[in-house]
Formats: C-alpha cells, sequence, structure tokens
C-alpha cells in the first residue's frame, strides 16, 4: 500500500530533467546544471548523458585496441584524468574520496575490457555496449556527488530492450512496471544514467542507440505521469532552420509534438525522435532549455492549441540520401508496387525517409538513407524479381548524394500553393528536384535535392516562409 500511496504522490508532483553530453561536459557546465537542479522543487529525475564527446573517445579507443594500437592505453589515461579533473573540481571534499572509489572501480572494468580486446584483436558488438556504457554510469556517479541530497539509481536494472532485427529496442511494458518499482518512494533528486540499458532475456549491456538519453527521460517520464519532460541542450529551443546555414533563424516558441516528431525525423538535431513517442500518449508536454542560457524561455512542446500560431514551424535537412526510381509499363500497377515496395522495406525495418508516386508518370520514388541503399536495392530487386524478368517493371534506378529538405507546419494538406511556390523559387535559382511528396502528410512537406544544393535551398525556402 505505501508503494502504490507514494507513486500517486509521484504522479501529481514530479518531472523529469534530461541533461546532455554538452550539458556535462566541463567544469562551468555542471555547475549550471548544479544551479538548474538545486532550483527545482523535489521530486525530481535527472538524466544524464556521458561526458561531452566522451562516447565517441570511447568507441575510438575501443577500435584502436582491436586493431593492436597501444595507445589505446594512452587514451585511456587521458579519458581517466579527465574524470579525476572533473571530481577535484566539483565534488565537495566530504564526498571526494567515496566519489573516487566509484569511479576508479568502473575505469578498473573499463580498463580490463579494453585490454581484452587488444589481447584477443577482436570487438564484438556486445563488447562494445559494455564499453560505452561506461561514459553514463561514470557521469551519474559524478553528478549524484555534485549535488547535495541526490541519489542515483542504476538504470541497467529498470531500462529493458529486445532484440528486433538485429537492433536493440525498448521492451515499453516491462521497462514501465520496472520504473514503477524503483521510483515507488522517491523522494528528493534521483540521478539516472541515460542510454544504458539490459537486454531483458540475456541481461547483458545493451543500450538504446543514438539519442538514447532523451528516450530514457521520456520513458521515465511516461511510466510516472510526469507533469513535464525538461530536455537542456546548448541551444534555446526549436529553431526555424539549423542557424549555421540560416544566421536570422528563430526560435519557435510552441510546436505540436507532430511537428516536432516531423521535424527531428528530417534532420533536426534538437531531440532524438523516438523520444517522443511515450510522453506524446500520455500528453505530456516537452520543454528544450539551453543549460549555458537558463533564462531564455525556450520551446514548449504539447498537443495542439487552438490558439497557438498554426503557421510554417520549421525547415530540416539530411544529406546522405539515395533515391530509388521504379519504373512500370502501367499506371494501373503503381499503386500495387508502391505498396509492396513500402512492405519490403518495412519487413526489414528500414526507415523511408519520403516516398511519393510521381505524377503524370507510372513511377514510384523511395529515399532512404545512403547507409540502407544496398540493403534496400538487394530487397527492391528481390521483391520485384518477376516483374524486372518479364518486362513489367522498367528498371530500379539509383541516385546517391542527395539530400531531403522538409517544410513543417500544421495544415500542409490545406496549402495547396504551397508546393508550387516552392518549386517555383527553386526553379528560378536553377535547383533541380529530383522528388517531391505530391500529396503531403498533415504536417510535412518534403522535397529531394542533391547534396551540394541544400544550403541554398534551405536559405530560399526559409527567406520564402519566414
Amino acid at each position: 500500500m505505501r508503494s502504490l500511496m507514494a507513486h500517486k504522490i509521484i504522479l501529481t508532483k514530479m518531472k523529469v530533467l534530461k541533461f546532455g553530453g554538452t550539458s556535462v561536459g566541463t567544469v562551468d557546465s555542471l555547475r549550471s546544471v548544479k544551479r538548474i537542479v538545486e532550483s527545482n522543487a523535489t521530486p525530481i529525475i535527472v538524466v544524464v548523458s556521458a561526458l561531452g564527446g566522451l562516447t565517441d573517445r570511447l568507441i575510438a579507443t575501443a577500435r584502436k585496441a582491436a586493431s593492436g594500437d597501444e595507445s589505446y592505453r594512452e587514451d585511456m589515461a587521458a579519458m581517466s584524468q579527465r574524470h579525476y579533473d572533473i571530481i577535484n573540481e566539483l565534488i565537495p571534499a566530504a564526498r571526494r574520496a567515496d566519489t573516487l572509489d566509484k569511479v576508479n572501480d568502473l575505469l578498473s572494468q573499463l580498463g580490463r575490457n579494453y585490454d581484452g580486446v587488444y589481447l584477443l584483436r577482436d570487438l564484438p558488438a556486445h563488447t562494445l555496449d559494455v564499453i560505452v556504457s561506461f561514459g553514463e554510469r561514470m557521469s551519474s556517479v559524478i553528478v549524484t556527488a555534485m549535488i547535495d541530497g541526490a541519489s542515483r539509481y542504476d538504470s541497467l536494472t529498470f531500462i529493458k530492450t529486445e532484440n528486433w532485427f538485429s537492433k536493440n529496442i525498448a521492451d515499453q511494458k516491462l521497462t514501465t512496471r520496472l520504473i514503477r518499482e524503483a521510483f515507488a518512494d522517491l523522494e528528493g533528486v534521483a540521478i539516472v544514467p541515460g542510454f544504458i540499458s539490459t537486454d531483458r532475456d540475456s541481461g547483458i549491456i545493451t543500450n538504446l542507440g543514438r539519442g538514447g538519453s532523451d528516450f530514457t527521460a521520456a520513458l521515465i517520464a511516461a511510466a510516472l505521469d510526469a507533469t513535464l519532460l525538461e530536455i537542456w541542450t546548448d541551444v534555446d529551443g526549436f529553431m526555424s532552420a539549423d542557424p549555421r546555414v540560416i544566421p536570422d533563424a528563430r526560435v519557435m516558441p510552441t510546436m505540436t509534438f507532430i511537428e516536432s516528431m516531423e521535424l527531428c525525423s528530417f534532420g533536426a538535431k534538437v531531440i532524438y525522435p523516438p523520444t517522443i513517442y511515450p510522453v506524446f500518449h500520455k500528453n505530456i508536454p516537452i520543454k528544450i532549455l539551453n543549460t549555458f542560457n537558463p533564462e531564455a524561455p525556450g520551446t514548449l512542446i504539447c498537443d495542439h492549441n487552438e490558439n497557438e500560431n498554426t503557421g510554417i514551424k520549421g525547415i530540416s535537412s539530411i544529406k546522405g540520401i539515395t533515391l530509388f526510381s521504379l519504373s512500370t509499363i502501367s499506371h494501373r500497377e503503381s499503386k500495387q508496387l508502391r505498396s509492396r515496395a513500402l512492405n519490403a522495406l518495412a519487413r526489414r525495418g528500414v526507415t523511408l525517409l519520403h516516398a511519393t508516386r510521381e505524377d503524370g508518370e507510372p513511377m514510384v520514388t523511395l529515399a532512404v538513407a545512403g547507409s540502407d541503399a544496398d540493403t534496400v536495392y538487394s530487397l527492391l530487386a528481390s521483391e520485384f524479381a518477376p516483374e524486372l524478368s518479364k518486362g513489367t517493371l522498367k528498371d530500379i534506378k539509383r541516385t546517391d548524394r542527395l539530400a531531403t529538405v522538409a517544410v513543417v507546419g500544421e495544415g500542409m494538406r490545406e496549402r495547396t500553393r504551397l508546393a508550387p511556390r516552392i518549386l517555383n523559387t527553386l526553379h528560378r535559382d536553377s535547383i533541380n528536384v529530383a522528388s517531391y511528396t505530391h500529396k503531403p502528410s498533415a504536417t510535412t512537406l518534403s522535397f529531394v535535392v542533391k547534396e551540394e544544393a541544400v544550403s541554398r535551398t534551405l536559405q530560399l525556402l526559409h527567406a520564402l516562409m519566414f
């Protein structure tokens, strides 16, 4: 009875804060994290990433060891010293020795893993998962010691994954139950390492992939019916475009869940797209905030608000795209062709970025990440082998080094004049559009252009929209 009562208290008061690698990357940024966390009423749950850049360093060092390069030991020493410097600078004297003991234990385990990789000259995927897990395990120990009254909760015990098409995906039903059990009696500040998890069947260490710390925070927020999920990063919020390309890009004060998911799916790197799904289904708002500018209002992501601005919210892009064009001899067959192609990709877990049946032509186009291109070509060649043999499918044309550009905003289907305006704008600047969505989704209109034209495309469209 006590745990259920405590859980009800959490549901009405608790929020989740997530701090990414840049937020926990330096002594100064960690001081800002401390101020932000300690300014909040409790209970709160704080999810942290590894120190900025550390995950990439852990992977690179593992590959050095696997190749027989003895300088992996120097990298290991440098990573260790980075953690020691932060501990000596930030952790109060009374807690410093205990923190050093815990981090040293983790560093010793990490070192043994590297030594094993070096001796065997082999780096299995499961070993690499273990190696990268140490980043979040160590940062969470440090952040816990840094914040008065904080307690560390081990996400390896309650974030569970299952294997699907050789990928580790969250078992959300089991994870939800375990989260509720773990935090039933939460008081004060809980610190949780993001990204890392364990397989539900074998218990081996896994992870939630790119952006996994965002996903950890969302799973916890959804399981506990949090009032708010705050994502603390190094930007003031969702921008109308990439400010590195568009210097006058503006922060969007509000955005719907769908708009934010679409922008992230098409290249906006504010949050990881799967992050949004668990809280979206619970209608838990997300606030994007800047650790380095905590006074900025940020962007609030929530369910549709009739009073909010329903204009275009952003333009984003993804480079490294491959476009496949499938030409049939009959308009009548193109609809079935598209359906079969989509199903073939879905069965292998391939993410489709763009798909359309071309107006006026018996043709289907599919855009995928270049890293998936060889797999997709093999899938399509196998799926349509009979049609290719009989000649009812003319060919499968592949074009590499393209980019998708997406214009996102609610009510896209009603903006019937937008696509012609965009096409005319790009045509006047001699930018060729390889494909575009003739029938846009409710929120997104996407185009495929050459990779080298993407910056100019973004500039033209941002000027047109904003």
